[in-house]
């Protein structure tokens, strides 16, 4: 991480460090972080120009407003943001967002899948 932003292989790794994290390629060319089998939390273009996650509802039109973050294409009804590379956030700011993204997603799971990650 150069500069306190991160790269595409840092928010790799940090997606695939949240508990229960593991990932997937579809869509011919999309890096997709998910938990519980399918249940995506974060998206990444393998172009690498592009991040896409959930964020929370009250906070969606905010994120959006910023430059460098735009509503994503097909997920901004389900309150998910979409940013180029360099990505316009800080990385501490980023890791946030994205272990906010994870917890929204397992928030929405049964109890005992919850559980079972251990979270």
């Amino acid at each position: 991480m150069k500069a306190g932003r991160m790269n595409e292989a840092d928010v790799a790794d940090f997606c695939l460090s949240l508990p229960g994290a593991r990932e997937d390629y579809k869509w011919g060319g999309v890096r997709v972080f998910s938990i519980a089998g399918n249940k995506m939390f974060a998206l990444q273009n393998l172009r690498g120009d592009s991040l896409a996650f959930k964020v929370d509802k009250d906070v969606f039109a905010g994120h959006c407003d910023r430059p460098g973050i735009h509503p994503a294409p097909y997920l901004a009804r389900a309150q998910w943001i979409i940013m180029q590379t360099p990505y316009p956030l800080a990385g501490a700011e980023l890791k946030d967002l994205l272990q906010r993204s994870h917890q929204l997603v397992v928030s929405r799971l049964p109890k005992r899948t919850q559980v079972s990650l251990l979270l």
